[in-house]
């Protein structure tokens, strides 16, 4: 029996930066767009002679990179081998194997061992999908002379193929045709493959999305599969980094605050030679004190998010550049830092305020947002005929206040390091945006660059600054927020897009 599980993307709305470093935090929003991770047995059944083998096969296939690799997986050790002629290679989801193999044997006691030796024995054959929204369909859809408009991404074959460039003669640097949204793809497909695995085997029980609109989830079962896709992901990356992108993939939006990351020190040992199993024990009974606390956009809010097309930013030397200006420069950037950190509170402090106010007073809230989705924010006060809305509108003027604060002091760190976390181009589309009906803030997502840009806009007002957006050559993606974080589905889904696409054309037949 198959099992499948998705695992969201996501946005870091504020704290970038500053999320490094505890016990500062960041507010990441999960979306809709979805990593998925299928993962069944290769055989039906145990060869009589397989008992004798120290080795099990595991397949990993990527359709959209058109590539399949087989591995031999060590009984003993736990570790995978590749035995394909593939040169390329996937650190993340071959990480998320290992060690979440490694967990259900540290966990399960002898019957449950045998089980999962039984499992083992019949191969493990694993499918990683990603939705188009982690990959930019930019430059195809303007080869195509197609406009920049969501719909020309929408009628893209979902789970798209990805080309690569060759660079080179022989093959070297073989770059990806499509370059990444800045979404976490990789936290969301090392995710994905952890929960699929663990829940296969039997150590956690994923809920579906319907179970966790009622509620019905188990913690700590994603706080296993938190600490064995962080563990994994970290040691694939080849550093420890903060891990809001795999905690948002797990749990969903959240205000996020990382952990010490002498958690996985053994782990980074263990890429020197200590044996998994030694060092899943260390990781699972580690002091994990991240700290996270349930997030998401007040009601009649929509996150929207523009690709000006600009090519995209390195993230690594963008840090490392941000942290050599913090040792040249301390008094200068401590002084920054506590002001983004003001700046980032006080943010997280209205959007509390609007959700209560949302709570507690829903007609006056709904009839002035809708007002204000209409206007341009110089309008907003205007509209506020009795003191519930105006208090709305008071939370909404702080709001945006706080986020320009927030852009300038990002903007001025990124001129003292050297570094463009708010560029020009990105400035002058921001601000044209903010100047927008309907638009409540702006801002460039995580450590900024020309990647992306983020809109939270008021009710419906969504399309006009999508078309506005097109206007500008910035293609408004189908991203929405999403706070569900990972989740057990009931069928691949490319079954499911084929029958929903079956569907629309019987309709059109009627």
């Amino acid at each position: 029996m198959a099992v499948v599980t998705s695992a969201p993307g996501k946005v870091l709305m504020t704290g970038g930066y500053l999320i490094l470093e505890r016990p500062n935090a960041g507010i990441v929003l999960s979306t809709n767009a979805r990593f998925y991770a299928i993962v069944k047995s290769l055989s039906e059944e145990i060869k009589p002679e397989s008992w004798a083998w120290g080795w099990t096969n595991v397949k990993l296939t990527s359709p959209q990179l058109l590539r399949e690799t087989m591995f031999k997986m060590s009984l003993k050790n736990l570790t995978l081998q590749c035995v394909s002629s593939s040169e390329s290679r996937n650190p993340f989801v071959e990480n998320a194997v290992q060690y979440a193999v490694a967990a259900a044997n540290a966990i399960f006691d002898k019957n449950k061992k045998d089980v999962l030796h039984k499992l083992l024995l019949q191969g493990l054959d694993i499918t990683v999908l990603g939705c188009n929204d982690f990959y930019s369909y930019r430059n195809q859809i303007e080869a195509r002379g197609l406009p920049l408009t969501p719909e020309a991404l929408a009628a893209l074959p979902p789970f798209t193929s990805i080309t690569f460039n060759a660079e080179g003669s022989n093959g070297e640097n073989c770059k990806p045709e499509v370059a990444k949204t800045g979404l976490g793809s990789s936290a969301a497909m090392t995710t994905a493959v952890v929960s699929a695995l663990l829940h296969y085997f039997g150590v956690v029980n994923i809920s579906s999305s319907e179970d966790q609109l009622q509620e019905k989830k188990n913690s700590s079962d994603l706080d296993m599969v938190h600490v064995i896709a962080q563990s994994a992901h970290c040691i694939a990356q080849g550093k420890v980094g903060s891990g809001f992108d795999v905690s948002s993939a797990v749990y969903g939006s959240q205000r996020y605050i990382r952990f010490s990351p002498e958690v996985l020190s053994s782990a980074q040992v263990a890429v020197k030679g200590l044996p998994l199993q030694e060092v899943i024990v260390n990781i699972i009974k580690g002091k994990w004190d991240h700290e996270r606390t349930k997030f998401s956009l007040p009601p009649l809010m929509t996150l929207l998010l523009g690709e000006p097309g600009t090519g995209g930013s390195s993230t690594p030397s963008m840090v490392g550049a941000v942290k050599k200006w913090q040792k040249s420069d301390p008094q200068k950037s401590q002084e920054t830092w506590r002001k983004l950190l003001e700046s980032n509170s006080a943010l997280d402090g209205q959007f509390h305020m609007l959700s209560k106010l949302a709570e507690e007073h829903w007609n006056a809230y709904k009839c002035i947002i809708e007002s204000c989705s209409k206007l341009k924010s110089d309008k907003w006060m205007e509209q506020a005929s009795e003191p519930r809305q105006e208090a709305v509108v008071k939370s909404l003027l702080g709001a945006r206040d706080v986020m320009l604060r927030i852009r300038y002091h990002m903007h001025q760190m990124g001129e003292a390091a050297g570094v463009p976390i708010e560029p020009e181009s990105q400035t002058q589309l921001l601000n044209a945006t903010m100047n927008m009906e309907g638009v409540l803030l702006g801002g460039v997502p995580g450590a900024g660059g020309f990647d992306a840009i983020f809109a939270v806009v008021l009710g419906d007002s969504g399309s006009n600054v999508t078309e506005a957006w097109s206007s500008l050559n910035v293609l408004a993606l189908l991203v929405r927020e999403d706070p569900r974080g990972v989740s057990l589905e009931s069928c691949d889904p490319r079954t499911r897009e084929i029958s929903s696409a079956v569907a629309s054309v019987h309709i059109e037949h009627l």
